[in-house]
């Protein structure tokens, strides 16, 4: 039998020689890579011209940078940028090994391993982000047509040609390859839809998406905040409130996509392999305790040494099925936590565009710009990290509560031994129930002896001031003795507390693990910190319509004014607008509160109430120009009365 597995083994091994290295493919595409991405390069043209193109004129200003991706303003094509980062994730998990490099290095040069292995992947997947976000639609869709089929063809031909692998065994790569090729194939219909599109603008079929600062969903969020919010709204349902509320006026940016799809994809990795590296380990300690089994019968050790065996061999047997079951919920765990922190994103962004900045420690309030901007960078790959990492680490930690559930509840009851189990938790509960007890028995005592009576009844609690002294210093006396004995279980259970919220919270980067007042040493969360202070100032909406609508009475005005140069029609007015009247009135009655007394409705008014009306919005308007703070003051501006709001 052991033959034929040999034999099996030989011949899967020659069969997988048919297939083609996904490894020697990566290092040979780099080739293909830089051919795109400097034909891309060739056609753009650089907005400043430099002094190599005065001796050369005939590149045009061309070779210009190419740009994958905007990873902070633009929000189109968000899925097809979250497909491609997709189809990076293969390769990105293999930066944590060294089984890319066809040679030995020594251990000294890793670190420089890691960085030519991370420069040689981004180069090679390069061309899916420069061919979808270039200009240049029709040369960009062929080029990611043919780079993506190549893929396409390579991939598929490897997974299926040669399947098996070291860790999962059969059908490894079908299992582990198949997000990859599913990004890839979507890219590639991606692809084809610019191609589509490309040749239809060509052929004056179809119009050019306009390029605008704002996006639809801006603009809509912008309307909502203008718009009078009803007295009634609709109640949220039980999903809105506890779980996640959608909000249709907010779309997270591709490279918060990007970073959730590669999250997912390694965390199903990572499920499997660990799934896969427990089962050999707990076989191979099969096979030791088998030997140490037979050593201990064979050379007639003592009884206390034949007595272990058998609760070796429980150990083993529960700590596996407890591996394997705390695998599932580590996992599902890391997912959730990974649409938990798209959930905090949206919402940390939407306090800050109202404003709101006391959920942010305060050296937080005012971060570094060049802080910020870096996070930028950082953001991806350490969310990536955290949360792979996590993953193992919350495992770890599920399991150990697991064998304490079961070494306190499950074997005792299996072995027949639940009056001793029931009576052990009960000491437990009760001791802890007995100092739980004592601190409410101190607070409800201050709250009913100690403290003086409610000043108004409708004060929802006693103030801050003590009532019988005397019997309050005997009280605090006495319990002095009892909470320092106490205060010694209680610094243990903080710090027990501390230890399983910090591992716990490990993948959280949205968190900072630290004490209050040292969060800056949390790497990770002043990089969370940076990334949302550095979108909330780049993509907040009402900022981004302000200067779309700038930009378009720019060039609304130097489109009348061309215009006018060819015909003698009079253009319309900005002034005309009785939005632009209001708001000259409103200047008008701010910086000269006298004329508040000289409107219509003031001087043909009888009515006293109308005129102390009058009189104090005067005093108001005084007010409000006497605590204006500026050096020297605005001139008077005065425009004709005849429009009234």
């Amino acid at each position: 039998m052991n033959r034929n597995h040999v034999e099996h083994e030989v011949f899967t091994v020659q069969e997988c020689q048919n297939g083609i290295s996904i490894d020697l493919f990566l290092h040979l595409s780099v080739i293909p890579a830089v051919l795109i991405v400097g034909v891309l390069s060739v056609l753009q043209k650089r907005v400043q011209r430099l002094a190599i193109d005065r001796r050369l004129p005939f590149l045009e200003g061309r070779f210009a940078i190419v740009v994958p991706l905007d990873t902070i303003g633009s929000l189109s094509n968000r899925w097809s940028y979250g497909f491609a980062f997709g189809a990076v994730s293969s390769s990105v998990l293999l930066l944590f090994s060294e089984r890319y490099i066809p040679f030995t290095v020594p251990t000294w040069a890793r670190a420089i391993v890691f960085l030519v292995g991370a420069l040689e992947v981004g180069l090679v997947y390069f061309p899916f982000f420069a061919c979808l976000s270039t200009p240049f639609r029709l040369p960009g869709a062929v080029l990611g047509i043919l780079y993506s089929l190549s893929w396409i063809i390579v991939t598929v031909w490897n997974t299926f040609t040669c399947p098996d692998g070291q860790v999962l065994g059969k059908n490894e790569k079908i299992i582990v390859q198949w997000p990859s090729i599913l990004a890839l194939i979507f890219l590639l219909g991606r692809f084809v839809f610019m191609l589509i599109k490309a040749v239809r603008i060509r052929l004056q079929l179809e119009q050019e998406d306009p390029e605008e600062l704002n996006e639809l969903h801006q603009v809509q969020h912008v309307k909502r905040l203008l718009r009078k919010t009803p007295a009634h709204s609709k109640p949220l349902s039980w999903f809105q409130r506890r779980v996640y509320e959608w909000d249709p006026y907010f779309k997270f940016p591709n490279r918060i996509i990007g970073t959730a799809i590669i999250s997912l994809i390694g965390l199903y990795t990572m499920t499997l392999a660990d799934y896969s590296l427990s089962n050999v380990a707990f076989d191979q300690v099969e096979k030791w305790k088998n030997t140490l089994n037979y050593l201990v019968t064979s050379c007639n050790q003592t009884e206390a040494l034949g007595a272990m065996i058998p609760q070796l061999e429980e150990f083993i047997d529960v700590a596996k099925k407890t591996w394997l079951a705390t695998t599932i919920f580590a996992s599902l765990n890391s997912v959730a936590y990974t649409f938990h922190v798209l959930a905090c994103y949206r919402k940390h962004l939407k306090r800050l565009w109202k404003g709101q900045r006391g959920f942010i420690p305060e050296k937080f309030h005012n971060p570094s710009s060049a802080v910020s901007v870096a996070s930028i960078a950082r953001y991806s790959g350490w969310q990536i990290a955290f949360t792979l990492w996590g993953y193992l680490i919350v495992h770890f930690v599920h399991f150990l509560f697991a064998l304490l559930l079961v070494y306190g509840v499950v074997l005792p009851i299996q072995h027949g031994h639940v009056l001793k189990m029931l009576t052990d938790l009960g000491i437990i509960v009760l001791t802890i129930g007995l100092v739980i007890g004592l601190v409410i028995f101190q607070i409800a005592l201050v709250q009913i002896f100690f403290l003086q009576d409610k000043l108004s009844p409708t004060d929802k609690q006693k103030p801050l001031a003590l009532n019988n002294r005397k019997a309050f210093h005997c009280f605090n006396y006495f319990f002095f003795f009892y909470n320092v004995v106490m205060g010694i279980s209680t610094c243990i259970f903080r710090l027990l507390c501390s230890m399983v919220v910090g591992t716990w919270l490990v993948s959280r980067i949205d968190r900072t693990i630290m004490q209050r007042g040292y969060e800056h040493i949390d790497a990770g969360y002043s990089t969370w910190i940076g990334v949302i202070f550095a979108d909330h100032y780049h993509s907040n909406p009402v900022m981004v319509c302000f200067c779309q609508l700038l930009v378009s009475n720019k060039l609304e005005r130097h489109a009348a004014s061309a215009y006018s140069t060819f015909s003698n029609m009079p253009s319309e007015s900005l002034g005309n607008s009785q939005a632009r009247r209001r708001w000259l009135l409103f200047y008008t009655l701010l910086r000269n509160p006298h004329l508040i007394l000289l409107r219509k409705h003031n001087l043909f008014s009888s009515s006293p109430l109308q005129s102390d009306i009058a009189v104090q919005t005067w005093v108001m308007a005084s007010q409000i120009q006497s605590r204006q703070a500026a050096p020297e003051s605005l001139p008077e501006i005065m425009v004709t009365p005849a429009e009234d709001c």
